[in-house]
């Protein structure tokens, strides 16, 4: 299992980019390889990505979900993976989001390329996409303000 922390300082208040985030059918216009995310209700996620050339499709759970401050989630099938993203003001206008993932990758080409490095740099990659996109927009596509305990809370 590896472990990839990256983080983002984006020039909106913290609920404009914690909002954007919790579009989740909005990230293939920033996250590079997603093809769709469809959310079928309040916590599971459908995904479709192209890694290396191979397209997956694989479901995921938000797991914890606290407006302004987090949104959790774990692969319920597909490629074992879990993270977390957290939001942190840092004034009325600048917002720290930080994305923290665990991934088991699969196959020699992931393997490969998670010795490399590639996964770390597209999440990077990333994040800085969902700067340049939320800071073009200044506001947020929409926004779910609903709340998802973490199991056993």
């Amino acid at each position: 299992m590896s472990t990839i922390t990256e983080s983002v300082n984006v020039t909106v208040p913290i609920r404009v980019a914690y909002d954007q985030w919790t579009q989740f059918e909005d990230f293939p216009r920033f996250m590079e390889g997603v093809e769709e995310i469809r959310q079928v209700d309040d916590t599971t996620l459908h995904w479709t990505v192209r890694v290396a050339g191979v397209t997956r499709r694989f479901e995921a759970r938000v797991t914890e979900q606290l407006p302004d401050e987090r949104v959790a989630w774990t692969s319920t099938e597909g490629p074992a993976h879990a993270g977390v993203v957290t939001f942190h003001r840092l004034d009325d206008d600048t917002t720290r989001v930080t994305a923290q993932m665990e991934f088991d990758p699969e196959g020699f080409v992931e393997k490969a390329g998670d010795r490399a490095g590639a996964l770390h740099r597209r999440v990077k990659d990333d994040l800085r996409r969902f700067k340049t996109f939320i800071e073009s927009r200044g506001v947020q596509t929409g926004g779910w303000r609903g709340k998802v305990d973490r199991p056993g809370s």
